[in-house]
């Protein structure tokens, strides 16, 4: 796929000595195919692997981690024993 859209530029690139429109085509796929494999996570230098979904997975634990420390702080627990020990005097 990429051979032939890079040989496909090269031929438009080569008729735009006749014809300066043909360049601005060849700029034209230029950029779509640049922001085409952006927008798919590839690019130069990365392979066929993304770390986009590592990020991700990334993400994903530190929000896990994010709510479990506002839920569970010690203002928290401090409110937590505060109750446990009204229920236990109640219940005596």
């Amino acid at each position: 796929m990429f051979a032939l859209l890079l040989v496909i530029i090269l031929v438009l690139f080569g008729l735009g000595f006749l014809d300066p429109v043909w360049w601005v085509a060849a700029a034209v796929l230029v950029f779509g195919a640049a922001h085409y494999s952006r927008d798919r996570g590839g690019g130069p230098g990365r392979g066929d692997r993304s770390d986009l979904g590592d990020y991700r997975v990334y993400e994903q634990r530190r929000d896990r981690q994010d709510r479990w420390d506002r839920r569970y702080t010690r203002r928290h627990r401090a409110r937590w024993r505060r109750e446990e020990r009204r229920d236990r005097d109640r219940r005596r």
